[in-house]
């Protein structure tokens, strides 16, 4: 059974999203603030959180930060804030999805089985690591799954560690900076398509976000890393990191 958390005030809202949501092998517990979510936390572990911004006893995004930091739980975002720099707000705050009001329940259903499923599909990666390695947890370098840590020039970036250098200056980036950063770096010469890197980004297949989302990350990226010879656009078509050196 899978137990998914909807943290939404306004009570019709919340029961209609329950009913809406509930299904033989979904269940729903519905909390009207901040406090009762993180009572419920401590009680079970859920599938997937669906979570308000404007709460009565706090700001959904600081609760989204909390929830982050102690676990892999996706969160999806269920507001009326509707501007695209609440969207990207949201998404680099590290909300999996951001859903906006009034919103279609074929959409919010189709877009919580996403999330679920990729949560799936990475709880049976990970158990698949771990018996490859006898059930002890290994890095993604030790156990080979791919490269972590690259260097172009005077820059040099530690996904593993989420550290990120432009010479001897530490810079910090967001969650869904570094996402595309390691997109553009892995396929450092290749030209990638603006809808696969928002699908790669943001939305594993389901059309979603807004394509302005993508062009301010790339801004933010490029101006925090100083990178604008390195990370180019192809006009008509998306972004590359560009292989040579500047």
């Amino acid at each position: 059974m899978k137990e998914i958390l909807i943290v939404e005030d306004d009570s019709d809202l919340g029961r209609g999203l329950g009913l809406a949501l509930r299904s033989a092998d979904v269940s729903c517990d519905i909390c009207s603030s901040i406090g009762m979510a993180r009572e419920q936390r401590a009680k079970k572990n859920y599938a997937l959180i669906l979570l308000d911004i404007n709460l009565p006893d706090g700001n959904g995004m600081d609760f989204l930060r909390e929830i982050k930091t102690d676990s892999n739980t996706p969160v999806i975002l269920l507001t009326a804030n509707d501007t695209e720099m609440d969207v990207v707000a949201g998404l680099e705050g590290g909300a999996d999805d951001y859903i906006t009001k009034p919103f279609s329940l074929a959409v919010l259903r189709a877009r919580v089985q996403t999330q679920l499923r990729r949560k799936e599909a990475a709880e049976r990666q990970n158990d698949k690591s771990l018996q490859r390695t006898g059930g002890r947890e290994t890095s993604g370098r030790s156990a080979g799954a791919g490269k972590s840590e690259f260097c172009f020039g005077t820059y040099r970036f530690c996904f593993d560690t989420m550290e990120f250098f432009c010479g001897e200056r530490a810079v910090e980036l967001s969650k869904t900076e570094q996402k595309l950063l390691r997109i553009l770096v892995e396929n450092a010469g290749i030209t990638l398509n603006r809808g696969a890197l928002i699908d790669r980004i943001w939305t594993d297949g389901a059309e979603y976000v807004d394509e302005n989302a993508l062009s301010v990350t790339v801004k933010r990226l490029r101006d925090k890393l100083d990178a604008t010879a390195y990370i180019k656009t192809v006009y008509g078509i998306g972004y590359t990191w560009k292989w040579e050196e500047a």
